[in-house]
């Protein structure tokens, strides 16, 4: 039975980065990144459990092995990954004054275990396991990831923007 929870241990963290390796844009055929969608941002062990610590990340288990996550980022990460400083700046210039978001610092499920729901419960269980005062989701995703754009707008994403960084095209999403 597949089950989501927030990561407790050090070697859900490592199974974390091992789904992580399978599926970085850089390890995929230009096929897969197509129809399966891509993962853009490589996490260190260091930052992924110090992010961890702040906020556990949601994973989904299936026989004990991580085979879906979705990071919990807060926003005092926001110059740790170069790659998504843009992100937080941006959220800067469209969230106004809030505080009350959680950023999903990234989100992958198994390739072997995609159209079972896990995306939607991660997120749900995100949502349900979110600090108090949280009420917010942002997140966002490169323009050629048709998969996940769709997959993050079938569960009630919202743009909030679309713009251009690292010769890439952003959409920062809301999910409230």
């Amino acid at each position: 039975m597949i089950y989501c929870k927030q990561a407790s241990s050090d070697q859900e963290l490592e199974q974390i980065l091992s789904l992580q390796q399978e599926n970085l844009i850089k390890s995929l055929s230009a096929e897969d990144k197509e129809k399966e969608g891509f993962l853009t941002v490589e996490h260190s062990m260091e930052i992924l459990k110090a992010m961890n610590e702040k906020c556990g990340h949601i994973i989904a288990v299936d026989n004990g092995d991580v085979v879906g996550y979705a990071l919990c980022m807060h926003s005092i990460f926001a110059d740790s990954i170069a790659v998504l400083r843009p992100m937080f700046t941006e959220i800067k210039k469209v969230i106004q004054n809030q505080d009350n978001y959680m950023v999903m610092g990234q989100i992958c499920v198994a390739k072997s275990h995609r159209g079972k729901g896990i995306f939607r419960n991660l997120y749900l269980t995100m949502k349900n396991r979110l600090p108090e005062g949280f009420d917010t989701i942002i997140t966002e995703v490169d323009g050629k990831n048709k998969r996940s754009l769709s997959a993050h707008a079938a569960v009630g994403f919202k743009t909030l923007k679309v713009y251009p960084s690292d010769d890439k095209e952003w959409h920062l999403i809301i999910l409230e």
